[in-house]
């Protein structure tokens, strides 16, 4: 079986192409993607070729960790029927190109056990469901605080936010230095960081991969207070010790999601307690990749672009 997939051929170098899918078995799916995300974080390293050495990096390579679609054949040991709903967070099923993430083709095939059934309903927005259980991750468990100031008003940004308050905690700060993102926040104040002469936060979530922040933000931390880096960093970190050392400062890293976090993400947008409204603001399809791969990454109007697959060859 062959499919249409957006392939990556070195830095700059994207385009649609024909691919050989692998042949499923019985506990596989194949699935028709109708709409997959592109990623302002990590995908856009492989595209600018700054991503630092990464297991099962190298080109080329099918990009794409966010898939929304319908079972169209599923293996007899899945628990799946043809016509579900899913979630699918990337595959690795293109022969010898990477499937790195492998999400951004019409069709792929992909081991039961990854998939999550998603309500039909939630159509685009289905491809988000990546990103918001990774800021869910971030957030949930154990040893683990709120953030009473989030940095940076992205989609992921707006995902901890909107999370923090539907977790019943106090409504965060969030940081915001260019206009065309200030807006859009529901319950929650944005400001210009050079508009907030606080330096008591408890707790302040990064979500920029700006490592150039660290210090700054050791600043605005009370004594004891915590900096959660929940973006991705491809340069090595740092950080002056003295003001560190004086406020008794503590770091963690919110490393990506796991499946109990894409099931837990699921069930609060399913009850209504989280909501994915009105963070995608751009919708192509999919023979106008070139575009909107550029567009997301340099666009900083763009919070979120989608690409639709329902018309693709």
């Amino acid at each position: 079986m062959q499919t249409t997939a957006v392939i990556l051929e070195g830095p700059r170098k994207l385009d649609l192409g024909a691919l050989e899918l692998d042949e499923p078995t019985a506990d596989d799916l194949v699935i028709a993607v109708s709409h997959s995300g592109i990623s302002t974080g990590t995908e856009k390293l492989f595209w600018s070729g700054d991503m630092p050495p990464f297991p099962g990096m190298g080109y080329p390579l099918v990009p794409g960790y966010e898939a929304a679609g319908e079972v169209v054949e599923a293996g007899a040991n899945t628990g799946f029927s043809v016509g579900e709903r899913v979630f699918v967070p990337g595959a690795n099923c293109y022969g010898e190109v990477k499937g790195l993430f492998g999400g951004a083709s019409h069709h792929l095939v992909t081991p039961a056990a990854r998939v999550v059934r998603i309500d039909a309903a939630m159509g685009a927005e289905g491809a988000l469901l990546a990103l918001a259980a990774t800021a869910r991750h971030a957030m949930a468990g154990l040893d683990k605080t709120l953030p009473d100031l989030i940095v940076g008003h992205g989609v992921f940004g707006r995902l901890l936010a909107r999370l923090t308050i539907a977790a019943g905690g106090k409504p965060p700060t969030v940081w915001e230095i260019s206009e065309d993102r200030a807006t859009g926040a529901e319950g929650y104040t944005v400001l210009h960081p050079d508009s907030d002469d606080r330096k008591d936060y408890g707790c302040i979530y990064d979500a920029t991969g700006d490592g150039s922040l660290l210090n700054p933000l050791i600043g605005r931390i009370a004594k004891g207070g915590e900096i959660v880096l929940a973006g991705f960093y491809p340069e090595p970190l740092s950080f002056a010790f003295p003001p560190a050392f004086m406020k008794e400062a503590r770091f963690r890293i919110a490393a990506e999601w796991t499946r109990a976090d894409l099931v837990a993400t699921r069930d609060l947008i399913d009850h209504g307690a989280l909501n994915l409204h009105g963070l995608i603001t751009h919708n192509l399809p999919a023979h106008q990749a070139r575009t909107a791969y550029q567009t997301a990454f340099e666009d900083p109007a763009c919070l979120k672009m989608i690409l639709n697959w329902e018309n693709a060859a």
